[in-house]
Order: structure tokens, then C-alpha cells, then sequence
């Protein structure tokens, strides 16, 4: 019984070690990898995809669309490209819209009248302050009405217009100074003095209602061009379908270009109307000095007229 025993063991034993031998790989096997694969990763374990989701893969994904110039995310239309124009001041004003192109023909004319009015103005009230300082300075180293009038004879500045009616007026008034007294003939010489320098100033303001006309509105209607340019920029950016700042840029500047004209217009005609009306009030007062000079010497005439040796 134990050699029995003995006998199978050895003979199991020799068979598992065929098995084994015969199941061992070797060399040259193509069943054998040269290399085994390298544990799975977490990241890799929670990327495997299940049969029903849809594969995120990037190679899955569609294209993101390319981004322009003006950053925007829209795609650029085939074909399109920025306007090939200088943005020169002629430039714009000649691709400009035609009621832009409107606006900025009356503020460049509106600015035309403002160096216009500056240069006659100028000139009128430098010679209008020579021509008084002359004649006021006449009238107070006259002894009496009758010798500035003589003196201020042919001159056309409202002092010596003052100083010449008075005295006619003086003249025609003899008989009545001689029944109703003097202060009818004051009353009539305050008269023409007041009106004389009244409509003196008048003229001499001629021209400052364009300035401040021009210096209200220009900005108003600078405004407007660039409204209405910025509307038809907006229009064009439909049409074209992009807000590619190239494409964009040269209407917005057609358009901001109305309202640098109307300050243009604007800002100098301020500045000049301002600046004419506080000569024009300096003016009057010189000429109030003349008035008040006459006056003056009218009353020193009456005086001697009353002592009988008033100079005719």
C-alpha cells in the first residue's frame, strides 16, 4: 500500500511538471509582448468614455470661430476689406453723406463770416476810438460851443456831430432864449446828444447779433451733422455685417467731423462777440465824456449869453 501510494504521487508529480514546462514562455513567442503596459492612470480611468455618451475627444469638437480684429467673434465675410481711403479733412468731407456734406458747408461758412466780421470789426472799432479820442479831446480845450464846432467842422465821428448840431441848434434857438429862457434849448441839445450817441452805438454793434447767432447755434447744428453720419456709419455696419473697426472708423470720423466744425464756428465767434461787446460798451463811454463835454460847454455859453458875452 505505501509503494502504491508512493508510485502515483511521483507519477502526478511528473505530470504537473510537464504542464508547467510546456506553458512557460520563451524567447521569440509572438504571443508575448516585448513590454508589459503601464498601470492606468486616474485621470485615464475617468476619461473611458461610456458606450452612450458622446465623445468629448478634441477632435470631436468643431472649430472655434477665428477672432477678428475688433475682437469680436464673428467670422469675417469672405471678400471684405477696409476702405482704402486717407481720412484727411477733404477726404471725409468728400465720402461724407450728403446732408453731412450740407452741415459742413454752412459751418464753413458760418466760420468764413466769423473771420470776416473779426477783420471789418476790428478795424471799425480801431478806428472809431482814434477818431473820438481826437474830436473829445477837442471839444475839452474849446473855449466855447461855437469854437469846437468850428474845429470839428467835416468830421464824421458822433462827437463832432454832437458838438456841430448843438450848436446850430443854439444858433436857431436865439430868439427863443431871448422869450422862454434857456432850459427849452437844454432839453433840445440833451435830446440830439442822447440820440447822437444812441445811434452811434447802434452802428457800431453792427454785426455782433451774426456772432452771437453763430456762436449759439454752430454747436446745435454740428450736432445734428453727427447724428445723422453716425445713423448712416450704423447702417453701413448692417450692410456689411461686421464691426471690424477698419470698416467702422472712417464713417464715425465723417461724422465727428461736423461737430469739430461747428466748435470751430462756435468757439471763436464766442470769444470775438464777447470781446466786441466790451469794447463797444468802452467806446460809449468815451462818447459819454464827448456828451457830457458839449454839455458842458453849452451851459458855459448860456452863462455868458445871460452876462451878454456869449460867443456867436
Amino acid at each position: 500500500m505505501p509503494i502504491s501510494v508512493l508510485v502515483c504521487t511521483m507519477v502526478l508529480g511528473l505530470g504537473l511538471s510537464a504542464t508547467a514546462w510546456a506553458d512557460t514562455p520563451r524567447d521569440g513567442d509572438p504571443r508575448i509582448p516585448d513590454a508589459l503596459p503601464a498601470p492606468a492612470t486616474e485621470s485615464e480611468v475617468f476619461d473611458v468614455p461610456r458606450p452612450d455618451a458622446p465623445s468629448l475627444r478634441p477632435e470631436s469638437t468643431p472649430p472655434a470661430p477665428a477672432w477678428t480684429e475688433g475682437n469680436a467673434l464673428l467670422p469675417q465675410p469672405a471678400g471684405l476689406a477696409a476702405p482704402d481711403r486717407p481720412l484727411t479733412p477733404r477726404a471725409m468731407f468728400a465720402a461724407a453723406h450728403p446732408v453731412v456734406q450740407a452741415v459742413m458747408a454752412v459751418l464753413a461758412g458760418a466760420i468764413l463770416v466769423t473771420g470776416t466780421v473779426l477783420i471789418f470789426k476790428a478795424m471799425e472799432i480801431v478806428l472809431a476810438r482814434r477818431r473820438l479820442s481826437r474830436s473829445v479831446a477837442t471839444i475839452r480845450g474849446a473855449e466855447s460851443l461855437g469854437a469846437a464846432a468850428r474845429r470839428l467842422s467835416g468830421r464824421l465821428d458822433p462827437a463832432a456831430f454832437m458838438a456841430t448840431a448843438s450848436f446850430e441848434e443854439y444858433l436857431r434857438s436865439d430868439e427863443a432864449l431871448s422869450l422862454a429862457g434857456p432850459e427849452g434849448l437844454r432839453q433840445r441839445v440833451r435830446s440830439i446828444v442822447e440820440r447822437t450817441e444812441a445811434q452811434a452805438a447802434a452802428r457800431l454793434r453792427r454785426g455782433l447779433g451774426l456772432l452771437a447767432t453763430i456762436a449759439s447755434t454752430a454747436p446745435f447744428v454740428g450736432l445734428f451733422g453727427t447724428v445723422w453720419g453716425i445713423m448712416n456709419a450704423f447702417v453701413g455696419i448692417s450692410d456689411s455685417g461686421t464691426t471690424n473697426l477698419a470698416v467702422v472708423a472712417p464713417g464715425i470720423a465723417e461724422a465727428l467731423l461736423a461737430t469739430a466744425m461747428g466748435l470751430l464756428a462756435a468757439i471763436p465767434a464766442v470769444v470775438l462777440y464777447n470781446h466786441f461787446v466790451r469794447a463797444t460798451a468802452s467806446w460809449r463811454l468815451a462818447l459819454s465824456d464827448a456828451d457830457a463835454a458839449v454839455e458842458r460847454l453849452m451851459s458855459r455859453d448860456l452863462d455868458l449869453r445871460v452876462a451878454g458875452r456869449a460867443e456867436r
